[in-house]
Parts: C-alpha cells; structure tokens; sequence
C-alpha cells in the first residue's frame, strides 16, 4: 500500500480548505493535509518540511502566495505548488508559472484540481529521477578521474621506482665490492658504509612505490590474519608510545584468506604508525578482525569494490580525524598532512597498493575531531590456513665453482652483478639480452647451473628466455630479477608461482644467500619455475 500524499494547505478560510480537500478525495486521492492560514504558520511548516505538495490560495489578510511560492523554492525547489485561488486573473497566472508554480486551478473549476495534482506529482517524479541520474554520473565520472589519477601516479611511480632500482643496483653494489676490498681499519669504510645505508633507505622507499604502482611479486599464502596479528603484537606496541592503548577485536572464528603474509604485516604496521602519528597527546587504537561478506548495496556505493565473501582487518583510533578533502587524497604517494621532514607520504599509498593487487578493497571512516577507521577486505580463500614450515637451512657461504649465465640489457647493472658474482669464485657468462644469452649457452661446452635474468629486456623477456633454455638445459635452475615487474608479467603466468625471484636492488649478501639456497638444493627447481 502506497503512503498517503502529503500536503501543506495554505488557506485562511476553513470552508474553502475543507471543499478542496473533499473534492480531492472525491477525485480518489489518499492524502494528509496540514492547514496553515499565515505567514508564520506557512515558515513554520516550510522549516519542517516532509509533504510533497503544496496547495496556496492567492491572498491572504498578512500574506501572498506570490511570496508563499518564493519562500518554498528557496527552501524546497522540486516540491509542486499549486495555486488555488478565486481572485487570479490570467495575467496574474501566466506571471504566477513563470516564477515557478506548477499551476493554477480557479475555485469555481474544482474537477480540474484532482487531474493538475496527479500531473503535477508525475513531473516532480520524472524530475527526481533526472536528478538521481545526473548525480550519479556526476559521482561515477568523479570516481573515474580519480581512478585514472591514481593510474596515472602508479604508472610514474613504478617507472620511477624501475629506474631508480637500476641505479641504486649499481650504487649499492658498487659500495659492496668496494668494501670487500678494504681491509677493516682502513678510514674509508665509514664513508662506504653511509653511502650504502643511505642506499638501503633510498631501496625501501623504492619498495613503496612499487607497492603503491601494483609492480612487485607476491607470494601469496593461505594465512589467518588472527595469527599475524598476534605474530606482530609485540612489534606493534614498540611501534606506537605509552600514552595510546592497543587492543584487539579478533574474530575467533576468522576464515582464512590467501595473501602474501609479508606485505600483510606491512599493511598492518603502516596502519598502526598512521594512527599512532594521528595521536600525538595519546589515545585508543583497536585492531579487529571479521568475516563480512560485501552485498551488491555495499559495492555500488562503494567504487572498486566488488560483492563476495572477505575478511576484514580494522584499524580504529580515537585521533584528529580527517576532512572530506583530505580523505580524497590520503592514497596519493607524497601526499602527507604532516610537517617536512616528518613523513615519506608513502605510508597509505603502499597500504593501498598492496591491498588492491592482493584482490580486496579498502574504505576509510573519519571525522575531524573523533578518530578515523581504516577497514580492509580481503577474499575469504577456501583452503584451510596451514601453519609455516621452518625453511631449510642454507648451506654455509663457500667459495663457488658454478657456471652462472647472466642476461642483462643495462651495462652498468650487468658489470656490477657479474663482479659480484665473481668476487664470490662463480664464473660468469654475461649477456647483454636474450638472444645473446641463448647463444652462449648453445656454444658452451660446459654445465650451466643456472641462468641469472632481468625480468624485463628488449627482444626477448626474461620469462620468456627461461622457457627455451629450459628445453635447452633442463637441469639449469632459474632466478628471475628485476628493477620491478610488469603488470601482465606479475600475473601467474610470465612468473609462475613457483618462480624464484630477487628483488633489484640486492645486496651482495642477499644475491650469495638466494644462489646458494638454489644451487646448494637437490632436484630441478626450474622445470617448476619456468612453466609460463
């Protein structure tokens, strides 16, 4: 049963009021009519609001409908008015329409009153929809430029990070050999040791773009989130001060998900600083967790979400809050409401990265003043969470005797890692790119343990030289590096999920750990890992 209509009645005679609203019902309309004979009556009504039509008389003793109608539109602009009056002329009602009134109905014609009403309701229908639809647009284009920003500023960022990688490849690595050849009392270790710190810290701000821009490889894991939050407790409560209580929310019943364990945890300590930074005179900071399942309502309101079933990990703090503006712009990398010198701007940037290529979605709830909550959903997997195995240990470092075919387009890259390579006793077959590649190792004569490439090169990809030198060389193994790794590329598929992978830049103690934790093992790990 539909709702009755509402209408406000501005009329100062009561039996004029009382032969309207019975011709209406008459005519078949359900309504509720509130009567007002004044000014202060009508403002009074206005102020409340809640009918969808008003009826008005032309004079009144202390009012017009003339000013009646000015009054509504200001304050209620779709609602119909209708005049019903004995005294207009025609003059008077064609200026009547003109300033607005949906129409006018002389006293003396009552049978047109019922029909103007339902026209006029069906007109201020199709205008609501009109709006609806126009808004909706507006909102929908508004997210589209605001997703082809944060497109735009990924692709720059994880170009940027590429280059940026390459380079501090070449610097890192040659401190790195550098350093191994000074003896430890010789005063220009210090100066290479800062060099190579400042190397590292410039490689985890690399780290975040690449998060940020979606260009870096996962490995995914079934995980409970139950468990890395309390893996993390007590790294988490040396990450914020003694004036803020952290507690926990977990749902003791939590699904599992498949992530990568590891950029998890970086969500949740970026999530952790971001509230503890909005806290500077103390507070509460609750992380929780739960199953939710995301309906169609939920996603159409909510851009880039999709509908199914997740578990959410929250983050709610009791700190300053954020305005609409802010909020807008609180993923954007180098964007910070913090003083220079204070914040990166990459800390929420690389929180949504993350969560965005892991396949979830992330809502933000602020208010200036009362706190924010950050909650984020990621796919409910279907397979059991199983608990991490110790790795295998790794066989301690020797000096190497294996035969490394390494592919590298950059020159200066190429040098440093053959040169790490060699200083750690393998010998090294370098080649500028694919093809080359494949060439040396036709004409080797030799074994070839294992192939050393760039993910992305001219001509031929890494990927895709790992599949014909698998064929070539079956017992070779293979581990993949690069600066950072194409969309289409971090896809499983180019990079199976069995695929070994360094991360440009790589110390020289992390590249002589991965080549013999590959070279020290038993078996071909490549005819798994080069399967794309």
């Amino acid at each position: 049963m539909e709702n009755p209509l509402r209408i406000l009645h501005l009329e100062d005679v009561p039996a004029d009021a009382e032969l309207i609203q019975e011709t209406l019902r008459a005519d078949g309309l359900t309504f509720e009519a509130a009567t007002v004979s004044n000014r202060a009556e009508f403002l009074a009504a206005i102020e409340r609001g809640g009918f969808d039509l008003v009826l008005s008389d032309h004079k009144l003793p202390d009012f017009d409908g003339v000013s009646a109608l000015k009054t509504l539109r200001q304050r209620w602009p779709n609602v119909p008015f209708i005049f019903v009056s004995g005294s207009i002329g025609e003059e008077q009602a064609v200026e009547t329409l003109k300033g607005g009134a949906t129409d006018y109905v002389l006293k003396d014609r009552p049978a047109r009153l019922g029909p103007a009403i339902k026209r006029a309701l069906a007109e201020a229908r199709e205008i609501a929809k009109r709006e609806e639809a126009e808004q909706e647009k507006a909102k929908l284009e508004a997210q589209l430029r605001q997703a082809q920003k944060m497109e735009a500023v990924g692709q720059l960022a994880g170009g940027v990070a590429h280059d940026f990688n390459n380079l501090l490849f070449v610097v890192n690595g040659r401190a790195d050999l550098a350093l191994r050849r000074l003896k430890p009392g010789d005063p220009l270790r210090e100066q290479l040791e800062i060099i190579r710190g400042a190397g590292e810290r410039a490689a985890a701000l690399t780290r975040q773009l690449l998060a940020f821009s979606r260009r870096q490889v996962l490995q995914p894991k079934v995980l409970d989130l139950n468990g890395i939050v309390a893996n993390l407790s007590k790294m988490l409560h040396r990450l914020i001060r003694e004036d803020i209580a952290l507690t926990t929310a977990l749902d003791p019943a939590l699904k599992p998900t498949k992530a990568d364990p590891g950029q998890v945890e970086q969500v949740l300590m970026n999530l952790v600083v971001n509230a503890r930074d909005a806290m500077p005179k103390g507070g509460k900071l609750v992380i929780g967790t739960a199953n939710v399942e995301l309906d169609e309502t939920f996603c159409r309101l909510h851009d880039g979400a999709r509908p199914g079933h997740y578990v959410a990990l929250s983050a709610t703090d009791t700190g300053s809050g954020m305005d609409a503006a802010v909020k807008t712009r609180i993923f954007e990398p180098f964007f910070t409401t913090k003083k220079q010198g204070e914040g990166t701007g990459l800390g929420l940037a690389t929180v949504y990265g993350i969560v965005k290529q892991s396949g979830g979605y992330i809502e933000v709830e602020s208010e200036v003043g009362k706190g924010t909550t950050f909650r984020i959903y990621l796919p409910r997997a279907e397979e059991s969470a199983q608990a991490e195995r110790a790795a295998a240990p790794v066989p301690e470092t020797r000096r190497a005797k294996e035969t490394i075919l390494l592919a590298e387009d950059l020159d200066a890259v190429r040098d440093v890692v053959r040169e790490l390579l060699e200083a750690q006793g393998y010998k090294v077959l370098a080649a500028r790119q694919g093809v080359e590649a494949l060439a040396f190792a036709e004409q080797h004569k030799g074994p070839l343990q294992l192939l050393l490439t760039d993910v992305v090169m001219p001509e031929m990809s890494g990927p895709e030289l790992a599949q014909r030198l698998c064929r070539l060389r079956p017992e070779m193994k293979v581990l993949f590096m690069s600066g950072y790794t194409d969309q289409s590329i971090a896809d499983e598929g180019a990079l199976g999920s069995g695929s070994n992978y360094i991360q440009k830049p790589v110390s020289a103690e992390e590249l002589a750990r991965k080549l013999r934790e590959l070279l020290g093992g038993q078996g071909h790990s490549q005819a798994r890992s080069a399967n794309a």
